[in-house]
């Protein structure tokens, strides 16, 4: 019996710029150019090289981002005040969690259609938990909702994988099925008024609403920068201990200082004041769930044996069958975790509007999502993406949408626009492949 593949940082190859083999492409065993050189100026050149044989990760999104905020800027001096940046990242919380959500589906090279009513249908569990027909907890109520998501997640998981169909179909099964019990829920429901259910918990609407006091969101920044240093020096040290190439000190140092200057500047935005009648300070609740989302998916891709399986199933399914990887567990726990990380969405969405309805239009969710996570730079056919991408992606159609708001532009030329972006990112993607297959 073939053993279990087990990647790790000594089965990289010693050339950065090294074309990965099918098994393994585009990401699994290159990992990123600064993990594999030892001085700054091997890490520009790997990284130059990589850039011109297709693979530029999130650098297409970023100057996309900077040539639509300098547009808008130009348009309306109002898109870059403190109020309106906040309010962006309000608008673009639930777009980036559905593009995460998204994300593990296309790493497969495969789609979930789905993600945008599972969004829907953990708000309603979680509003209906919260009433007093039932009187759960906040917290029970959350999990609850997540949990009923991740289970809807797992079970599409499991008939795509041992039945052996087409994922698209099994999704567009549980998008109808989905919206299905999302009207089923909240029309059961006794607190229900005209299909809509009112948030009247106040923890739970303080997720979106709610924000971190100034004093404490400086506390929680200072933390979190010195724990990413001690991670980030501790793991470079082993590595090096160890025999491994590991990046400079320099770059290190660099990383960690851009690192600390983001949130200082995220800090200095949000703790101005930015209301109009009543003093309004300090960083929402979401911005914090965002980045332990983040954060945790990152690390669990980039850093557990599970997300190399992953994308090496992206890659090359046959190679990694092969090696002894568990296709049909692996597969339904990205779809599982994809629930899981739609129930989150869905309840930032909720808290949000205070209240859900059962007019909530997944369908257009789920395009929201596959859009999320391609314009920033997940591939469609599998095996590339990060969770940053999807954070970026998002952000890139909460610009548009707010952008192109205030403005006063329709709801028409809005969905125009995104179309072409995302049309862009595509066609982007697919130029990727095919030079990085010639080269």
């Amino acid at each position: 019996m073939s053993q279990p593949l087990k990647p790790d940082a000594a089965d990289l190859p010693d050339d950065p710029t090294e074309v990965p083999p099918a098994a393994s492409r585009p990401d699994v065993a290159m990992g990123a150019a600064e993990l594999v050189v030892d001085s700054f100026g091997e890490y520009v050149h790997a990284w130059s090289r990589r850039v011109r044989s297709g693979d530029s990760g999130a650098l297409p999104v970023v100057a996309g981002l900077i040539v639509i905020v300098i547009i808008f800027q130009v348009q309306q001096s109002e898109f870059l005040s403190v109020g309106n940046i906040v309010n962006l990242v309000i608008q673009g919380a639930v777009f980036m969690l559905l593009g995460m959500a998204e994300m593990f589906a296309l790493l497969l090279g495969e789609i979930d259609l789905s993600v945008g009513y599972q969004a829907g249908l953990g708000a309603a569990v979680c509003a209906v938990l919260l009433t007093p027909q039932f009187g759960w907890p906040w917290w029970g109520a959350m999990l609850g909702a997540l949990a009923g998501t991740t289970l809807f997640g797992a079970l599409q998981g499991t008939i795509v994988t041992r039945l052996g169909l087409p994922s698209f179909v099994v999704t567009l099964a549980g998008l109808l099925g989905g919206e299905g019990l999302l009207i089923q829920v909240i029309g059961s429901a006794k607190y229900s008024t005209g299909g809509t259910i009112r948030i009247t918990n106040n923890i739970v609407n303080d997720v979106v609403n709610g924000n971190i006091s100034p004093v404490a969101g400086w506390i929680m920044l200072a933390v979190l920068v010195v724990l990413f240093a001690l991670f980030t020096l501790r793991r470079d040290t082993r590595r090096r201990a160890s025999g491994l190439a590991a990046p400079p000190l320099g770059l290190t140092v660099l990383r960690i200082a851009l690192v600390a200057a983001a949130g200082v500047v995220l800090l200095l935005v949000c703790n101005a004041n930015r209301g109009n009648l009543v003093v309004l300070r300090g960083v929402p609740f979401v911005v914090p769930i965002l980045l332990a989302v983040l954060v945790g998916w990152t690390f669990l891709l980039n850093r557990m044996r599970f997300g190399r399986y992953v994308y090496a199933i992206g890659g090359n399914p046959e190679a990694a069958r092969r090696a002894g990887v568990r296709l049909a567990r692996i597969r339904t726990a990205c779809f599982a975790l994809a629930g899981l990380t739609a129930g989150v969405a869905g309840i930032v969405y909720e808290s949000r509007l205070g209240s859900i309805s059962n007019n909530i239009d997944g369908g257009t969710y789920v395009l929201y999502a596959v859009a999320a996570a391609v314009i920033g730079g997940t591939s469609l056919f599998g095996g590339r993406g990060k969770p940053l991408h999807a954070v970026l992606g998002g952000i890139v159609i909460a610009a548009i949408y707010n952008g192109l708001g205030l403005l006063g532009v329709g709801a028409a030329v809005q969905y125009m626009v995104t179309a072409l972006v995302l049309l862009a990112a595509v066609t982007m993607d697919r130029l990727t492949r095919r030079n990085a297959t010639t080269r």
